[in-house]
Formats: structure tokens, C-alpha cells, sequence
């Protein structure tokens, strides 16, 4: 009651009724009132998320709750959502911006749609506890009855994945990342059937259908773009699974097997394969480097291309690095950025150290922060400040931790040594199997099938794991190390599922995106071969990049795409891209 009471007093003061619909409305002053009240409640909900993600007590899980329920109660208002649809019934009498932000608003309404309050505040409530669920939950390598006696963090479970040579631990590793699906497991159920109910308020088949029509496709188009996807990657897809079972299996003596099991690999999704090919180690090239200098050398890659400094303020409020043994503080433990105030508060939550994977990932989070700097200008009204798709906002950040990566970038900055060679061949293997090919099966089958089951056709509760490893071994070739039933719930493990549910194609439409633009910038902008671009120091590449990220959400992700790169989204640039690998990986794969 507290909280729609604030919200009504708050539209008051705006001179709005709350209850009913003003038709008088003028549409100026309704999106004026729409912003500035909305980008407030914004902030308040994205600091409290902040604490609830870097500091898991009781105490500010219920501030979430709160700050998130005045935020939906607000944007599902009943005055919202009928002067919205009232006046984009006179479309064209609106301007194209002015119909985007009304367009946008009721995708916002739909997520918490007045006409279901209660509802909403279950959601609401529900999301708060797995979220703390997430950040609170400790993972246990050993043991003594109910006690733990060997905690383990994220971090060392996944270096253990990554340098293990033993199959006895990797195995137990393995199994010990899966030990908070169970305890998840009841509350993806129940957000499962909230979300659904909210989303048909608006007339939406599913929350699933709501989350892609923020692409302006429907559930059918999306999945026909994924599955035409995973159709013309598959024959590469299928050589680099035979070359990385076949290399698996001499690493652990074994014999070669048709599934690869999913213990095997370092990624304890199968979604990344890193450490297979052999580019030589470039963790080494870390050694003597501290968690900040990483951080700040992914600022100075952008800085090199003209962009600004970042704010000091996110030196001061981000947490970007890992828990010392022993912290009584419990953060989640994936990397994520924030847009605080859809201004100039940009956070990053990380646990950075100084090894490559935490230096890609540090650019790639940093290229979330400077999209949000980039649209933060007055041309791009608040409830528009996100990217043109939201593909895009992943794209951009992927593609510079791909250049990250690259050979003439790491000599650059004086990383890679002057007699130091890397074999090309053996970089676009691992680019392929880490961040690149192997990623698509996951993204755009495994992920995206589930999540269609799990909302479109309310998959039961206790076909979620037989459901789950279907779509794994079907899209993967990955199996578990022995059978995994219904009393786990590895689905709930993948925290996007939980957190960020219902959208994961935006990970394969942003692999097209990245593609799309490196090969721009290579052929067009620098004219070099697109596997070997460095953007370092270029400020027209620079330029290039900020005339896309700046206007947000202003316009047709489509026509934007085409008229920066020339061509509409596809799989072209991508393929070509690895198309050195197609020959090399056949000559491999067929030695004895």
C-alpha cells in the first residue's frame, strides 16, 4: 500500500491522475512526466539492486524489493499503460521519436502491468529472494554431515575446470558448480508461471513473447533466425567437436567418444572450450601485472580511440575485484555493469585477475560502460538510454574483447615480447572455441529452446533436467558424467535463466552484430585482414563506434545495421571470418 501510495502522490505532483486514463493528455507533456519520474524510480531500483549484488543480507534484499516494486508499480500504472495505447492510436500525429518512447513504455508496462498488482508484487518479491539465493549461496567442496568444511568460490572452481588433468576432480568440480540449481529450482518454477501471467495481461502469448518483442519479431521469427543460424554454423560446429573430443581424449587417456562428457571441458556449460588449442600460454604474459592494471588498460583502449576518460566515480563505486579467504560479505558472481541514474553513475561489479580471461572480460564489461556514457546526451530521451537492440549492447562489448585478444593489439601495449610468436592458426582455433563458434549451439540452441519450453509451452517442473540435457547432447554433443534427474536442476545453475530470463538469442544475435562490425572496420576503415584488426589508437574507428552507440534506442536497430555495415543481419562475416579454420580442421580430423 506504502509504495502505491507514493507512486500516486509522485504522478500528483507530476498533474497526472493516477487511476484513470487522461486522454487530454498532450503527448509532450505525458512523455516529459514519463521520463523525468521514470529515470528517479530507475535509480533508486538500480542502486538497490546494486547492494543487493555486492552486499547479500536480508536487509537489502528487502530495500530491492521495495525500490523494484515502486519502479513497476509506476510503469504498469493503469494511467500509464491507457494514455500510452490512447495516444498511439493517433500514430500519425506522433514523430517517430515520440512513437519509440510510447512503443517502449508499454513493453516496459507489460512487465508489471497495473491491472495485476498483487501479482506483481509476487514477482517482485520472488525475484528478490533467488537473486539473494545467487549472492548468498556458498558452494561446498567437502562436507562433514550438514557442514561445510571446504568452501570454494566461483573463481577456483573454474580454474580448476580450466588446469585440471584429473578426471576424479574435475568430475567432482563439476558436479560441486551445479549445487545451487537445487535450491533454485523451486523459485524458477514459480517465476516461471508469474512472469507468464503477467506478460498475458498485455495480450502477449508468453513472457517469452514479450522479452522478443522488444526486437519486433515474433516467438516464430526469432526461432527461425536461430535455428537457420545453428543450420549454416553446424558443419563447422561439427569439425571442431571431432577435433576437440579427439584432443580431449589423448589429454585424459581415453578413448574417443561420440558425446564429449561434460567434465571434460573447462567451462562447466560447454559454452566456452578455452585451453584446447594450443596458442601457447598467455596467462604468463600476466604475471607482474595487478587486478587494477587490467581494469585500467581496458580505460585506456577506449580512451585510444578517442573516447573520454571514465568517470571518476566509477573507480569509487564499482567492485571490481575479488573477495579476499575469509569475507563475511557475499557478492554475485558474475560480471555485470550498471546504468544507475541512465546519467553518468556507471558501475561494474567483477572479481577481477590478472590473467586473459579477466583481461577480455574487463574490456567487454568496460564496452557496456561507455554504451551507456554514449547515450547518456540530450538527443536520447531516458526511457530510450539502452541500445539500438539489445544484441547490440552485448555486441559491442564482445567486440572489443575480441580485439583484446588479438596479436598486434598485445604488442601494442607491450604484453607479447618482440621475439615472441604466436601461431596464427592455433589463435583463430582458440577464438573459435572460446568466445566464437562454440558459443552458438549454447546461445541459440540450448538456451533459446529451453527458455521457449520452459515459457511458451509451461514445461512441467519435473521435465526440466530430462528437457535440459536433451537440448544439451541435441545442440552440444555434451552429455553429463552420469545420468542427472529431476531431483537437480541444472537449467537453474545458468544464471541468466533466473536473473536475465528469456532472452538469451541476444548472446547469438550479438556473435552476427560483432562479426558484422569487425569486418567493417577492418575492410573499410583500416583495410587490413578482418583476423588481424587492432583498433588501438585509432580515433576513426573510435568515431565510427560512437555514431552507433550514441543514439540509443532512437532508432530501427535494423536500419542502423544496414547503413553502417552495408548488409542486414546475418551469418556471412562470421563464417568467413573462420574460414581458414574449414581446411585445417578436415586435415586434423582426418589423421589416425
Amino acid at each position: 500500500m506504502k509504495t502505491a501510495l507514493l507512486v500516486v502522490v509522485l504522478m500528483l505532483l507530476f498533474g497526472c491522475g493516477a487511476g484513470d486514463s487522461n486522454g487530454g493528455v498532450p503527448v509532450g507533456e505525458f512523455l516529459e512526466m514519463y521520463n523525468q519520474l521514470g529515470r528517479r524510480l530507475h535509480t533508486s531500483a538500480s542502486e538497490a539492486n546494486w547492494r543487493a549484488s555486492t552486499d547479500a543480507t536480508p536487509e537489502h534484499t528487502g530495500e530491492r524489493i521495495g525500490a523494484e516494486s515502486a519502479q513497476a508499480a509506476f510503469r504498469g500504472s493503469r494511467y500509464i499503460i491507457e494514455t500510452s495505447q490512447k495516444l498511439l492510436d493517433a500514430r500519425d500525429a506522433l514523430t517517430d521519436l515520440e512513437f519509440r518512447q510510447l512503443d517502449k513504455i508499454l513493453l516496459l508496462a507489460a512487465e508489471s502491468p497495473g491491472t495485476a498488482p498483487e501479482l506483481v508484487r509476487r514477482r517482485m518479491a520472488a525475484e528478490a529472494r533467488v537473486a539473494a539465493t545467487l549472492a548468498d549461496f556458498t558452494f561446498c567442496l567437502d562436507r562433514r554431515g550438514e557442514r561445510c568444511v571446504s568452501p570454494i568460490s566461483r573463481n577456483e572452481i573454474e580454474s580448476g575446470l580450466r588446469n585440471s588433468r584429473d578426471l576424479t576432480e574435475r568430475r567432482h568440480l563439476w558436479e560441486v558448480s551445479k549445487q545451487i540449481g537445487l535450491p533454485l529450482k523451486p523459485g524458477l518454477a514459480e517465476l516461471r508461471d508469474l512472469r507468464n501471467q503477467l506478460a498475458k495481461e498485455l495480450g502477449y502469448t508468453s513472457y517469452f513473447h514479450l522479452q522478443v518483442a522488444d526486437y519486433g519479431m515474433s516467438v516464430e521469427e526469432m526461432m527461425a533466425l536461430m535455428d537457420e543460424t545453428l543450420g549454416k554454423v553446424r558443419p563447422l560446429y561439427d569439425e571442431l567437436h571431432m577435433y576437440a573430443r579427439r584432443r580431449l581424449a589423448k589429454r585424459y587417456g581415453k578413448p574417443v567418444p561420440k558425446q564429449i562428457p561434460a567434465h571434460w571441458l573447462p567451462d562447466e556449460f560447454a559454452q566456452a572450450w578455452p585451453g584446447i588449442a594450443m596458442p601457447g600460454d598467455l596467462d604468463n604474459l600476466f604475471q607482474g601485472k595487478t587486478e587494477e592494471w587490467i581494469v585500467r588498460q581496458a580505460e585506456n583502449f577506449y580512451t585510444s580511440l578517442g573516447l573520454e576518460p571514465l568517470p571518476e566515480s566509477f573507480w569509487v563505486r564499482s567492485d571490481l575485484y575479488a573477495l579476499p579467504p575469509g569475507s563475511t560479505r557475499h557478492k554475485n558472481v558474475d560480471a555485470r555493469s550498471w546504468h544507475i541514474d541512465l546519467d553518468h553513475d556507471v558501475r561494474t561489479l567483477m572479481s577481477v585477475e590478472p590473467n586473459l580471461r579477466w583481461f577480455v572480460t574487463s574490456h567487454h564489461e568496460l564496452g557496456h560502460v561507455y554504451y551507456f556514457l554514449a547515450y547518456s546526451n540530450p538527443n536520447v530521451p531516458p526511457v530510450l538510454r539502452e541500445g539500438l537492440n539489445r544484441a547490440f549492447h552485448e555486441a559491442i562489448g564482445s567486440l572489443i574483447g575480441m580485439a583484446a585478444r588479438r596479436e598486434p593489439y598485445l604488442r601494442e601495449i607491450g604484453l607479447l615480447p618482440a621475439d615472441r610468436k604466436l601461431d596464427r592458426t592455433q589463435m583463430l582455433l582458440d577464438e573459435a572455441l572460446d568466445a566464437g563458434i562454440v558459443s552458438l549451439p549454447w546461445s541459440a540452441g540450448v538456451m533459446t529452446h529451453f527458455e521457449r519450453d520452459l515459457y511458451e509451452d509451461d514445461l512441467p517442473v519435473d521435465q526440466f533436467n530430462e528437457r535440459w540435457w536433451g537440448l544439451v547432447e541435441r545442440y552440444q554433443g555434451v552429455v553429463p558424467p552420469t545420468p542427472r534427474g529431476e531431483q537437480f536442476c541444472d537449467a537453474c545453475t545458468k544464471t541468466h535463466i533466473i536473473e536475465k530470463p528469456a532472452r538469451y538469442y541476444d548472446y547469438a544475435i550479438a556473435q552476427l552484430i560483432k562479426y558484422q562490425l569487425n569486418d567493417y572496420i577492418a575492410r573499410e576503415i583500416l583495410h587490413v585482414d578482418p583476423r588481424e584488426a587492432s583498433y588501438y589508437g585509432n580515433k576513426e574507428v573510435g568515431a565510427w563506434l560512437m555514431s552507433i552507440l550514441e543514439v540509443g534506442a532512437t532508432r530501427d536497430w535494423r536500419e542502423v545495421l544496414k547503413e553502417k555495415t552495408g548488409e542486414d543481419l546475418s551469418s556471412r562475416a562470421m563464417l568467413q571470418y573462420f574460414q581458414p579454420l574449414t581446411d585445417y580442421l578436415k586435415t586434423e580430423n582426418a589423421k589416425p
